[in-house]
């Protein structure tokens, strides 16, 4: 039953759609809808932009020292924190992600990421250029201008924070426009920065069902930046509609990332991260480890107690803190996730577990599905090229060290990438031959504020985070002084 409705926050306002129109939100662990929120219109997008475009002009924001822009983001952090508990059961319930990791890492991360970010000063200072006298040159950042935000449904929160925040602290206004299959915890996030207070038109959040509006955010020569995250063909559709005024663009698109397990590693720790890996949200993340690259030394046994570990996980309702796996996001996620499974066994690959439907009374009207493990993948499969965005491992055997590594560069994408071993040698070497813009050792999933994240290849360009990732929200200035003594440098007695 439908509890809850979210207004659009356009212009320092919170605001219905200008038609009154709302779209429905649905628990995915229950199929049933549980709020709706305001549906934005192509004028209301409008309006977001010329608010966005009217306070960066303006000086309203870029003005401000970054110390006081910087104060506004940890006034945004703090009450984050404040609201964590209530933010982190409307995540679940929007998204379907277990509340365990809803509590323990979204919401964290969100407030974190605005913290730092509003705490960040000197990243963004110039400097002077050592060029011989008597001139005096200096490089200068400044903001871009109006950015447009655009995200995908599976961390909505995390990566609401990673971009509207070092947006803003470089001097930047925001449109940002969440996804329609998960708007509601970012919609309360529009609530609770309206309390803090930004000036009018600096920050914008916009929801909308429809794809024209989000296409009117990209168009618009009012706009200067999209920083986009999704698919890679929603991404190169991005590419084309901003190349139209040459729009700067920042594009974190899709991945098929290989998870390298030699025999020499840690067992119990691969065994664990290889879960985490490919599990941890049901799949649904473009770093995924979704291609299990397992050494012939190890590979029976490693795949046996994978096997076992993988059934033995509790699949259940998202908001249940004993849940160890929840649904996904939508019954047609799941139909689409299962027509990748069913073209894998065409193919010849075999279900070593899940693969179905689970069955049970409290599990009939959510999106559920069972983790799945296949094996007898070759990396020529679509299983093992294809981003599935679902709880699918695809398990491929190697040999040896250099077939790792042209099995794992075998792929257009190029986001994130594991490696499990001991061998600090082989760490450092297979690290750099691997063709991916993060690379964990022995470890998966870290995200850091201070480091920076994107892809090679078809995963986008650009980077979120890190010094890099701030750079992304600014422009450079060069400025040039002659002081040549009477003010007559040569350039004046050319002609």
């Amino acid at each position: 039953m439908m509890t809850n409705r979210y207004q659009l926050y356009i212009n320092g306002a919170l605001t219905n759609a200008g038609n009154d129109a709302f779209f429905p939100s649905t628990d995915p662990s229950t199929g049933e809808v549980f709020a709706e929120v305001a549906d934005a219109s192509l004028e209301d997008m409008r309006l977001a932009i010329t608010a966005a475009r009217k306070a960066f002009d303006n000086g309203s924001w870029s003005a401000l020292p970054v110390r006081e822009r910087g104060r506004y983001l940890i006034a945004i952090s703090q009450q984050i924190r404040e609201k964590a508990k209530e933010l982190a059961d409307l995540e679940t319930q929007d998204t379907g992600k277990t509340v365990k990791q809803s509590t323990f890492i979204d919401i964290p991360t969100c407030a974190d990421t605005f913290e730092y970010f509003g705490k960040v000063c000197s990243e963004l200072s110039g400097h002077t250029n050592p060029v011989p006298a008597p001139v005096k040159s200096f490089t200068e950042r400044e903001p871009i201008g109006v950015v447009g935000g655009i995200i995908p449904w599976n961390y909505p929160l995390i990566m609401a924070a990673w971009k509207i925040a070092p947006a803003l602290i470089a001097g930047n206004t925001v449109v940002f426009r969440p996804s329609s299959q998960a708007s509601v915890s970012v919609m309360k996030l529009a609530q609770i920065i309206a309390q803090v207070g930004l000036p009018p038109g600096v920050l914008n959040i916009v929801a909308s069902s429809s794809r024209e509006v989000s296409s009117k955010l990209i168009e618009s020569r009012l706009v200067d930046k999209i920083s986009f995250t999704g698919g890679t063909e929603t991404g190169q559709y991005v590419m084309r509609t901003a190349a139209v005024n040459t729009k700067r663009l920042t594009l974190e698109l899709g991945g098929k990332s290989p998870n390298i397990v030699f025999a020499d590693c840690d067992f119990e720790a691969a065994l664990g991260g290889t879960m985490s890996a490919i599990f941890m949200n049901q799949g649904q993340m473009c770093t995924a480890g979704s291609r299990l690259l397992l050494q012939e030394d190890i590979y029976d046994e490693f795949l046996e107690q994978l096997i076992a570990k993988t059934r033995d996980l509790k699949i259940g309702p998202a908001k249940d803190y004993e849940t160890d796996f929840g649904p996904l996001i939508s019954q047609k996620h799941r139909d689409n996730v299962l027509a990748s499974i069913a073209a894998a066994r065409q193919e010849g690959a075999t279900i070593a577990c899940g693969g179905k439907v689970p069955e049970g009374e409290a599990l009939a009207n959510g999106f559920y599905l069972e983790p799945t493990i296949l094996t007898g993948v070759t990396n020529d499969m679509r299983i093992a090229q294809e981003e599935v965005f679902g709880p699918v491992l695809a398990v491929i055997k190697f040999h040896d060290e250099a077939e790792a590594v042209a099995l794992a560069n075998d792929s257009r994408y190029g986001l994130a990438a594991c490696v499990w071993t001991k061998d600090s040698h082989r760490v450092n070497d297979v690290s750099k031959r691997l063709q991916a813009g993060i690379v964990w050792v022995n470890t998966y999933g870290g995200f850091y504020n201070e480091a920076p994240i994107g892809g090679y290849k078809e995963s986008g360009f650009g980077r979120e985070l890190g010094l890099e990732g701030l750079h992304e929200f600014t422009q450079v200035k060069h400025i040039c002084i002659d002081e040549t003594p009477g003010g007559k440098p040569l350039v004046a007695n050319w002609f």
